[in-house]
């Protein structure tokens, strides 16, 4: 009786133990539920219409606003031009354009069709102005050849629909917010780089190059349509108050008008998310398939590449031979790439650069290096002959001078009774040197000092005419 006693006392404690555990997960599990809640949590801090009444601020396009824009086209031509980021970057933070975007997002989101009215005509004047502007300074000013800068905006891909879409979300958050915070909407102005892509455009259309400017607009649209998304949806998070119309008929209109906008907006936004993820994809598994399978293999060298995602072809280009058996196997290979299964591949090899061709230049090199170096080795000798041959003739030359000198001495100095004449090197400042004409005199003794010094200074100054030198010393008693 006691052993069943003690054993339903055991299982009680089980069980309270097990529902005291589970209670105690519980709490734990709410608490840090409301934890999180109150830290991701921004509606408290929202300020509806002083957001509403701050975006639509922004939105009239007119006066010292378009002057701001041309100038900071203007800036942003002239650093892609020099290709210079930090003048990109100065560009665009004057850059007027988020405030018709973020309006456009608003509308859509309050239901308000004036204010997408509005925002879409003034987004089309500035869209115009500033493919004008771009287009007048790169027709003046063409760039000498295309640099990173403007590249960097010809072909978007993934990872600028995700900048432009948490760049939009960070700015309207920060839109939303009590006071708003200056840094975080100067920081979306330069991740989203709404300017730049306008340039490019415009520098695609001065030189005729529709490559160039469908890939500029296209950056363009999507910052433009994922910033725009990203108001939208935060404004319906945050549940802004709809506009009212006092006719039902004329607000149900508006309100469908909107959605198809909306939609509108979104699907191209959808199939350009999906074109360039899925382009995305194919670039990372053609550089990983050339990593792996070509340039990590010592017996190919890979001469030139080129893919074609249009057609779907890859064309490989070797140098040396290329087999069957590695021909099938670079195909195989490729199959194995999920993004690049539907791809041709073509394979081209140049017999001319085989292994034994190459030997075969490479020993030619060599024999002509050797050929060269015994070249070299000839002239230094014949350099070395000859500058010995010009130190004699120089040497025999001075001599010559000085017996002439000398002699043209006693005969106008008839109290000379030596002479010495030679070259000295001088430094006043110790780092740079200067020559020196040094003549070396006795006189006759019977000469007193005031005579010697006169003989002197007639001596220097004649010498000074004989040699035509400027810097001349004697020395004489």
């Amino acid at each position: 009786m006691d052993e069943n006693l003690n054993t339903e006392l055991g299982n009680t404690n089980a069980e309270q133990s097990k529902a005291d555990v589970k209670k105690d997960a519980l709490g734990l599990w709410l608490s840090l539920k409301i934890f999180l809640i109150e830290l991701l949590d921004f509606r408290h801090d929202t300020d509806r219409d002083a957001t509403v009444a701050a975006i639509k601020a922004d939105i009239p396009f007119k006066g010292a606003t378009v002057w701001i824009l041309i100038c900071s086209i203007f800036v942003a031509s002239i650093g892609l031009n020099a290709n210079s980021t930090a003048v990109v970057i100065g560009a665009m933070l004057i850059s007027p354009l988020m405030g018709p975007i973020l309006g456009i997002g608003l509308s859509i989101a309050i239901n308000d069709i004036d204010t997408l009215r509005k925002s879409l005509i003034n987004l089309s004047i500035m869209l115009v102005l500033s493919l004008f502007t771009a287009f007048l300074f790169f027709y003046i000013f063409p760039l000498n050849q295309d640099n990173s800068e403007l590249l960097g905006r010809v072909k978007p891909d993934i990872r600028d629909v995700l900048i432009a879409f948490f760049g939009g979300l960070a700015l309207i958050i920060a839109r939303t917010k009590k006071g708003t915070i200056a840094s975080v909407v100067f920081g979306v102005a330069i991740a989203t780089a709404l300017m730049p892509p306008l340039c490019t455009a415009g520098y695609g259309l001065s030189q005729g190059n529709w490559s160039y400017f469908r890939g500029a607009m296209h950056l363009f649209a999507i910052n433009t349509i994922f910033i725009a998304f990203a108001t939208f949806l935060v404004l319906k998070i945050l549940r802004f108050p709809m506009v009212s119309y006092a006719n039902s008929k004329r607000r149900k209109n508006i309100s469908r008008f909107a959605t198809i906008i909306a939609l509108a907006a979104m699907l191209p936004a959808s199939w350009s998310f999906y074109n360039v993820l899925n382009e995305t994809r194919i670039e990372s598994d053609y550089t990983t398939y050339l990593k792996l399978e070509i340039e990590d293999n010592n017996s190919l060298w890979l001469r030139g590449k080129k893919m074609d995602p249009v057609n779907k072809l890859i064309t490989l280009n070797f140098n040396g031979e290329i087999s069957e058996a590695t021909k099938s196997d670079l195909l195989n290979e490729l199959k194995g790439y999920e993004y690049l299964q539907d791809f041709s591949l073509v394979i081209n090899g140049n017999q001319n650069r085989s292994s034994d061709k190459i030997l075969e230049l490479y020993d030619l090199a060599i024999d002509k290096i050797e050929e060269r170096e015994t070249t070299i080795s000839n002239l230094k000798m014949e350099i070395d002959s000859l500058k010995l041959d010009v130190g004699s003739n120089k040497t025999m030359m001075d001599l010559s001078v000085f017996s002439t000198l000398s002699k043209d001495a006693k005969i106008q100095f008839t109290d000379l009774r030596f002479f010495g004449y030679s070259k000295m090197l001088t430094s006043s400042d110790f780092r740079t040197i200067d020559t020196v004409t040094v003549v070396r005199t006795q006189w006759d003794s019977a000469l007193t000092d005031s005579l010697v010094s006169l003989r002197v200074d007639s001596l220097k100054t004649w010498l000074k005419l004989e040699l035509d030198v400027e810097s001349l010393e004697v020395i004489g008693k």
